[in-house]
């Protein structure tokens, strides 16, 4: 949520956000208008109340005939107050609906563009692995090992779902274990392991609600909702809080499953489990003062980054142009992966295993997370940041890509290795195991 000061102050340069991001700009005259009324009606009600208290006090003045007159004079300005205030209620409402939904203003340094083509390339590592063969898509990979069943999570579940067994399975949790002991043993982060459901406000606090209400699995009965990323309980355990200035910055990590409707990617990459309604990822929240903010989203981008190089992945990572971020971040790295055969016949492309944002106070103000600088001083919104640390299933496509064999067997990456007993490879035949 913006700052209303801002469009108070500042509405050219809510504008020129605005016209970035491509949103209507007029929405900043629509809530400039929203917020004068309310402090019309907040300033007739003060001044209804005054009249109120001084008619009161002249009361006990006043004869018995004129007690009666003032009586009615009372109960009028009552009604009119309650009337103002009725009013009051709808307006504000209304000024707080449309701030909910209004996205946050670009940093300078995000580029222009419109599409993924426009992002910049900030660094890159390793280089897009070359075949002595046709290498194949993951999809036959895993279908032929017996270790990916697509035909039968759709049985189960419908589109886009899968079954992972065996060896599969067992690389799934090898990732996610990985990824959390080197978070928390080489980055420093701390463990959380939140609820898989949490309750609108959750939703509202980081951005989720109200704009993707239809991407988000509900449980009706109860009213929970399903996480579609541990971004959201996890930024909530400080919804509401005055945090130590001192106790700056925290750092936590998460594991989650995430449920998300794919209705925005209708009919894109359709064959495999490049995109589903449910999948693993494990995710990293920031907390920090706002002088940190910067350093703070270099660090949880090299620790995203950090991850692929362990795993021995080819990335890139790209800032994000004005047209395809995030609504609710300022900025926004991509950290992508290549996977030399996911896209069937035509070829490899690269994958998002990671966004990395910076969201400075635009989800605090929503959730209400403020710290104190110094004992006694005044409270600041602290700045939230988060990031996949990674995601899957796309770090598993380009494992079983990168890692494939002539013979159709995919070779463990070395840094799994531990997490699954010692196999080497994944084939047809009897594991080899180190000795």
């Amino acid at each position: 949520m913006l700052d209303i000061r801002l469009f108070r102050e500042k509405p050219e340069l809510v504008r020129a956000g605005f016209a970035r991001m491509g949103t209507p700009v007029e929405q900043v005259d629509e809530i400039r208008e929203l917020d004068e009324r309310l402090r019309a009606l907040k300033t007739e009600t003060e001044t209804k109340k005054a009249e109120m208290n001084t008619a009161s006090k002249a009361m006990g003045k006043a004869s018995p005939a004129e007690r009666e007159l003032k009586r009615a004079e009372l109960r009028t300005l009552g009604d009119s107050i309650g009337e103002v205030d009725a009013l009051r209620d709808v307006v504000e409402r209304e000024l707080h609906d449309r701030l909910l939904r209004v996205p946050n203003l670009p940093d300078d340094r995000v580029p222009e563009g419109k599409s993924d083509a426009d992002n910049v390339c900030v660094r890159a590592w390793g280089t897009p692995k070359t075949f002595d063969f046709t290498p194949k898509p993951h999809w036959e990979i895993g279908t032929n090992l017996g270790i990916l069943d697509i035909e039968r999570g759709i049985k189960i579940s419908g589109s886009r779902f899968y079954v992972l067994k065996g060896a599969g399975a067992a690389l799934q949790r090898a990732l996610i274990a990985y990824m959390l002991d080197t978070h928390i043993n080489q980055h420093g982060f701390t463990e959380v392991y939140p609820p898989f459901v949490v309750k609108e406000q959750c939703l509202i606090g980081t951005g989720q609600l109200p704009k993707f209400y239809d991407t988000v699995y509900r449980d009706v009965e109860d009213d929970f909702w399903m996480v579609p990323t541990a971004e959201v309980p996890v930024t909530n355990l400080h919804r509401e809080e005055m945090l130590d200035g001192d106790a700056l910055p925290i750092h936590y990590v998460a594991y989650t499953p995430c449920f998300r409707r794919e209705k925005m990617s209708a009919g894109r990459d359709i064959r495999g489990i490049k995109r589903g309604h449910q999948f693993d990822k494990v995710e990293m929240v920031l907390f920090c003062k706002p002088e940190d903010s910067d350093a703070e989203h270099e660090m949880l981008t090299l620790s995203a980054e950090n991850i692929c190089k362990g795993l021995g992945l080819t990335y890139r990572t790209m800032l994000v142009c004005s047209g395809e971020k995030g609504d609710f971040n300022s900025l926004q790295y991509d950290i992508e992966v290549y996977a030399p055969a996911s896209k069937g016949e035509e070829g490899g492309e690269w994958l998002e295993v990671s966004s990395c944002s910076n969201f400075g106070d635009y989800q605090a103000r929503r959730a209400s997370i403020r710290y104190r600088p110094a004992p006694g001083a005044k409270p600041e919104f602290v700045h939230t940041l988060n990031g996949s640390g990674l995601a899957l299933p796309r770090i598993m496509i380009a494992i079983l890509e990168n890692y494939q064999n002539a013979d159709g067997s995919v070779t463990i990456p070395t840094a799994l290795r531990s997490y699954m007993g010692g196999r080497e490879s994944i084939s047809l035949k009897a594991p080899t195991a180190s000795k």
